[in-house]
């Protein structure tokens, strides 16, 4: 199982076998694989705003932005472009190359408020900034009119596997996000796509989530891992805290399965240590949410980060840098 190349043809059987190495040896093999495919020690450093908070229709059940959870979130109508380009600026200031909006809506409709969207992605690109948007499902004409206006990347979580998924959504299904997920890259515009951990799920689960992603024609050029963060008042409220082994073990069976994508380990570090979310990085992840918030739960701060990248010795990744190297 020598990773000597970029494949899309993994076998359920191999990364099966893989992801169940003994932890040291996972972790050894992942290491070796990302210092081979990218510069260690380097870490994007992304921010998340919520542009559009709470009243989602959906039922996702992990999520305190569904109107139908008691969870305390507040809805909030779109931002202001203009609180968009300050919260933007005040994340590049801090180091942040990557900045996302998320918006709660079910999918994306061709109204005003998509208009001003598309007005933020032009914003925050003539910032210099790699822009990513998580508006729910968007179709081809919508997709292109994100990438005209300088959109460098779209997330579309699968959230878990396509036999599990059923458990935890059902007012989408499956094919509508890989129905997205493919827009998308039709579009031009780069895939951030991912999971989370410790909904209820099997071992087997997160292997048949990791397939999907690593067998598409193109495996995502970002890959967010998450841990749950339980919310109160949602069905998954009181789930265990995932153990930081799951963690670890996910990541390092993703950069095997996925050498030069961004692994982004994203929800959940307020609950990890520095010592924790250092073996992460060892493992093979190289990008990370910074700010207070992500969407609308808890994060590590920008300052925490910065100790933390200090006493690891870890720095951050430029914008676009993947592009550049092609030039």
């Amino acid at each position: 199982m020598q990773a000597t190349e970029i494949r899309n043809d993994w076998t359920f059987e191999e990364i099966t076998s893989i992801y169940n190495l003994p932890l040291l040896q996972l972790i050894h093999k992942a290491s070796n694989i990302h210092h081979r495919f990218n510069e260690a020690g380097e870490v994007q450093v992304c921010t998340l705003l919520s542009i559009k908070t709470g009243g989602c229709p959906e039922d996702c059940a992990y999520c305190p932005q569904a109107a139908r959870y008691q969870t305390g979130v507040k809805t909030h109508a779109l931002l202001q472009t203009e609180e968009v380009i300050r919260c933007a600026k005040k994340a590049k200031d801090a180091g942040s190359t990557r900045f996302c909006m998320g918006a709660a809506w079910r999918e994306v409709r061709s109204n005003r408020d998509f208009d001003r969207v598309i007005d933020m992605v032009k914003a925050v690109n003539e910032m210099g900034m790699e822009v990513c948007c998580t508006l729910g499902m968007l179709n081809q004409e919508q997709a292109a009119k994100l990438a005209d206006a300088g959109l460098y990347a779209y997330n579309h979580n699968l959230d878990t596997s396509s036999d599990y998924y059923g458990e935890i959504i059902s007012t989408r299904t499956y094919d509508d996000r890989l129905r997205t997920i493919d827009n998308v890259r039709n579009a031009g515009i780069s895939v951030c796509c991912g999971g989370i951990i410790g909904l209820g799920e099997r071992h087997e689960d997160r292997i048949k989530m990791l397939h999907t992603l690593c067998t598409m024609p193109t495996p995502p050029e970002s890959v967010p891992v998450n841990a749950l963060v339980r919310i109160d008042g949602t069905p998954l409220e009181n789930q265990p805290k995932v153990d930081i082994w799951d963690m670890v073990r996910m990541i390092a069976t993703a950069r095997i399965l996925m050498p030069k994508s961004m692994l982004r380990l994203s929800a959940g570090r307020t609950e990890m240590s520095v010592a924790e979310q250092a073996l992460c990085f060892m493992a093979g992840a190289n990008s990370i949410f910074a700010g207070d918030k992500l969407l609308t739960t808890p994060n590590p701060s920008f300052d925490e980060d910065n100790a933390m990248f200090q006493l690891l010795g870890l720095k951050p990744r430029v914008a676009f840098k993947e592009e550049m190297s092609q030039v």
